[in-house]
C-alpha cells in the first residue's frame, strides 16, 4: 500500500495548564544520531541507478542502487541487505535514511560489513519511476509483485538480481548473512522472499507490513501455523493508528493492518520463531520504523560474530576503510 499519509482527523488534543496541544500520532518519532550523517564516519558509495530486465514479469524492469561501504573488500565475502521500495529507504531527506544507519553501525562494528541494494518495484519502460511522493501503487507493477504470496517476486530477487550482483561483488552465500526488508507492501514482499527461500535469506525487517487482504496476505498466520518451521528471523514494527480496517461503512479485520501484524507475531511465536516486534502509536508510514531502524538492524544482525580477546586491537577499534 502507498504511504501517502492522510493527516486530517489524526491528532490528539490535550488540555494542559489551560493550553490546547495538538499532537499528531507520528510527531514523537524523530531520527536519532545513528540515522544521521556523522562527521568522521566513512560514508559508503551509492552506485546506480542500474536496471535489470525481468523474465518473471515480462515487459517490466527493476531499477536498483547498490550501497558499498568503505570497509568492503572484494577479497572478503560481504553480508547483504536488500530494501524493497529502494527509493524511499535511501531518500536522503526521508524518514529512514538507511545508508546513514549502515555507515554508522558498520563503523562501530554493531553490524557486519555489508552491501545493501535499494530496489524499486518493477515497471514498464513507459511507466514512471517510483518516487518518495509516489511509491508506484497506481502506475507500476508494485501491487502485483509485492502483495501476491506466490514465488514470483522471490524469483526476481534470487534468479534475476543476485546473479548480476555476484558478477561484481563478493557476497556471502550463507543465508544467515543475508537480509531483506521493506515497508507496507514492501514488507510483506520481503517476508515472502524469505518464506519461499529461507535457503537464501534468513533475516526480515518489516515496517507497517501489509499482511492484509490486498492480495490475500491476511492468510499468512494460518499458513505459518500449518507449515513446518523455517529458519528465518523477523523484526515487525507497526502502529496502533495504522489503517484499521474501516471499509465501506464497516469494519473488516482482514484489512486491519495493526491486527494482522499482531496476528503474525502470535502465529510465529506459537511456532517458536526467532522474532521481535515493536508496537507504537503511529500511522501507516515510516516515521516510527525509521526512528527505530538502527535497533532493528542491531537485533537482526546480533549474532554475526565477535572476539572476546582483550588483546584483539582490531576488534576494539573502529571499522575503517580497507
Amino acid at each position: 500500500m502507498n504511504l501517502m499519509r492522510i493527516t486530517f482527523g489524526l491528532c490528539v488534543v490535550a488540555l494542559c495548564g489551560g493550553h490546547v496541544l495538538a499532537q499528531g500520532y507520528d510527531d514523537f518519532y524523530k531520527l536519532g544520531p545513528d540515522s544521521l550523517s556523522q562527521d568522521g564516519v566513512p560514508h559508503g558509495d551509492i552506485r546506480g541507478p542500474h536496471i535489470i530486465q525481468s523474465n518473471v514479469y515480462p515487459g517490466t524492469q527493476h531499477t536498483y542502487w547498490v550501497y558499498v561501504p568503505q570497509q568492503y573488500s572484494r577479497e572478503v565475502p560481504a553480508s547483504l541487505m536488500i530494501f524493497n521500495d529502494g527509493q524511499a529507504f535511501k531518500n536522503e531527506e526521508g524518514s529512514i535514511r538507511a545508508q546513514n544507519v549502515l555507515d554508522n553501525l558498520i563503523y562501530r562494528r554493531e553490524i557486519p560489513v555489508m552491501l545493501a541494494v535499494f530496489i524499486n518495484p518493477g515497471r514498464r519502460p513507459d511507466q514512471p519511476e517510483p518516487t518518495p511522493s509516489n511509491w508506484g501503487d497506481r502506475d507500476t507493477n508494485r501491487p502485483t509483485e509485492y502483495n501476491q504470496l506466490d514465488d514470483r517476486y522471490p524469483r526476481v530477487i534470487i534468479d534475476e538480481l543476485l546473479p548480476v550482483l555476484n558478477q561484481e561483488f563478493n557476497i556471502s552465500p550463507d543465508p544467515k548473512r543475508r537480509g531483506i526488508g521493506g515497508a507496507s507492501s514492501g514488507a510483506i514482499a520481503a517476508f515472502t522472499v524469505a518464506w519461499h527461500r529461507p535457503d537464501q535469506f534468513h533475516k526480515v525487517l518489516s515496517m507497517v507490513g501489509s499482511f492484509t487482504n490486498i492480495r490475500g496476505g491476511h492468510a499468512y498466520p494460518d499458513i505459518i501455523r500449518e507449515s513446518s518451521k523455517k529458519d528465518i528471523r523477523v523484526f515487525f514494527q507497526d502502529g496502533r493508528n495504522d489503517n484499521r480496517g474501516m471499509r465501506r461503512g464497516g469494519y473488516d479485520e482482514t484489512w486491519d493492518w495493526y491486527k494482522q501484524n499482531v496476528r503474525m507475531v502470535e502465529a510465529m511465536t506459537e511456532k517458536g520463531y526467532d522474532i521481535n516486534y515493536a508496537w507504537g502509536i503511529g500511522l501507516h508510514g515510516t516515521k516510527q520504523g525509521g526512528a527505530i531502524m538502527p535497533e532493528m538492524m542491531r537485533w537482526l544482525w546480533r549474532d554475526y560474530g565477535t572476539s572476546t580477546d582483550p588483546d584483539d586491537e582490531v576488534e576494539r577499534s573502529y571499522s575503517l576503510e580497507r
